[in-house]
């Protein structure tokens, strides 16, 4: 087992939050932190005995702040809130998604501001090492007072209730609980509110998005790089002057991405001389290195914002270091939101100028000698034909996805939550995007390494080369029809593993 990562007043890096979440790094909390928990909790105690009454406290919840709760049913009202608000409905939400949420909701308490008691905060590292992932579902979030009804759920298999999915199958919390040795906690003052306000559901997408994003623009250079190759694209228009008369940081990447992914190329080299009559690619190659560089600089932004997040204790009330328990907003989901709404932009965008691409190879008219949709005999065959449908009608519904919701909300609570962010909305949409963008440039590479194979004798480069040598080993080259899914499946396989990026072994 790998050494645990530990939480405590230290902040995390998007890269542990990521390694645990999907490489299921082992969690612990530090021994700084583990005293700072029980300091902590020592206030909250001081305040339960207290005959005035505080906030999370003694008093119930949202509308119902104003009751004030005695002694003997503070439990009772702790329990009651998480399985009144453990309210979702619809689909399971991905595993790694809850892990995500799990994490970044231990890291928070570990933080010292939530004035919970040390066991708690332990208990949710047990469930995380144990891999026991409570079921969320997909509906009961508003991105604000927290991902609510989310944590909600979690809190619940921290009790006990619910259920779970442990070892491959579903079962009742109670069950794996038992199974892996863990201990149900019964909550105590505060726990209940400090176990739900927060955003990690939409930080940990936000997160994890990014972390897809980064592998799916460099692998949208590499297919854009293969189509402008197939294309009898030039490599001029990506110079390093010409990219530099607009600094932009991420259109400088991309291009010398594509720049030394086009490097060597036979195909590259036989229409650069005098003779050749083209003055300049369209749009959709020539400006590839602008449109996927905008999306990496918009991808920085997210992750600035994401940065701040991880710096932060999210949660209402906190618990301050001088023992005051103050009331805040800072549960409100809009700074999360923003950015992901913001992100399905050209996450949609870099989908568009791919399928532009793949039909520009299919198209016999703008194809420069390629035959019509690439197909063996056309005619009898269709080639990638209907592919380009299946790009088309993706980049269709990531458009629909670009639309925000952050711009929405919907008074709950008795007017109490009177505004909320929608970031959970924001960030499932997301989710689905990428997947989205994932086919797009798939199809866009088994259709760029098909029109390649049809320029032999000419060589592409020898990165290009690589990358089409890879697919060709789950899908065969050009030929009769086949049964064209599953050689999209296994294209957008090797995209999402990341065995495209290592097949191009790409040094910029």
């Amino acid at each position: 087992m790998p050494e645990p990562v530990l939480l405590g007043s230290q902040s995390m890096t998007a890269a542990e939050v990521v390694d645990i979440v999907r490489g299921h790094t082992p969690v612990g909390l530090t021994e700084a932190a583990q005293m700072n928990l029980v300091a902590t909790r020592q206030h909250i105690e001081k305040l339960a005995d207290a005959t005035s009454p505080t906030y999370g406290v003694s008093t119930g919840f949202g509308a119902l702040a104003t009751r004030h709760i005695p002694v003997e049913s503070r439990t009772a009202l702790q329990r009651s809130l998480i399985r009144s608000h453990a309210a979702g409905a619809g689909p399971a939400v991905e595993p790694e998604v809850v892990r995500a949420l799990m994490l970044l909701r231990l890291r928070t308490l570990a933080s010292g501001y939530t004035g919970v008691r040390p066991e708690t905060a332990k208990t949710l590292a047990a469930l995380l090492n144990a891999d026991i992932t409570p079921i969320v579902h997909e509906y009961g979030s508003l991105g604000c007072s927290g991902d609510l009804a989310p944590l909600a759920a979690v809190a619940l298999a921290l009790m006990g209730e619910g259920e779970v999915v442990h070892e491959g199958s579903r079962k009742p919390a109670a069950a794996a609980l038992g199974a892996a040795g863990i201990t149900p906690i019964v909550l105590a003052e505060k726990e209940g509110l400090a176990l739900t306000n927060g955003t990690d559901g939409m930080l940990g997408m936000l997160l994890l998005a990014a972390a897809d994003l980064h592998r799916l623009l460099d692998v949208a250079d590499l297919t854009a790089a293969m189509s402008v190759e197939a294309l009898l694209g030039t490599d001029r228009a990506f110079a390093a002057d010409l990219q530099a008369l607009r600094p932009h940081p991420g259109q400088a990447v991309s291009a010398a991405r594509m720049r030394a992914a086009l490097d060597g190329s036979e195909i590259v080299e036989s229409h650069r001389g005098p003779d050749c009559n083209r003055v300049q690619d369209a749009y959709s190659l020539r400006c590839a290195p602008q449109v996927h560089g905008a999306a990496r600089d918009t991808l920085a932004h997210a992750e600035l914002v994401a940065g701040r997040e991880l710096q932060s204790a999210v949660d209402n009330p906190v618990v301050l270091a001088d023992g005051r328990v103050e009331s805040n907003g800072n549960f409100h989901g809009a700074p999360v939101a923003y950015v992901l709404d913001f992100l399905a932009i050209p996450v949609a965008d870099v989908a568009s100028i791919a399928e532009r691409r793949t039909d520009r190879m299919l198209d016999q008219a703008r194809s420069h000698g390629l035959p019509p949709f690439l197909a063996h005999d056309p005619g009898v065959d269709s080639g990638h034909m209907i592919a380009q449908y299946t790009q088309a009608a993706v980049v269709t519904e990531l458009k629909r996805l670009a639309v925000p919701a952050s711009v929405d909300s919907i008074p709950s609570s008795a007017m109490q939550e009177d505004h909320v962010s929608m970031g959970w909305s924001a960030a499932r949409k997301l989710r689905t995007a990428i997947d989205g963008l994932t086919t797009v440039l798939a199809v866009e590479l088994l259709t760029a390494a098909r029109a390649l194979d049809l320029r032999a004798p000419l060589a592409p480069s020898p990165v290009t080369g690589r990358v089409r040598d890879l697919l060709r080993t789950r899908v065969g080259g050009p030929g009769p029809d086949r049964h064209l899914a599953p050689e999209i499946a296994a294209a957008e396989e090797l995209v999402r593993s990341g065995a495209v990026l290592t097949a191009a072994e790409l040094e910029v």
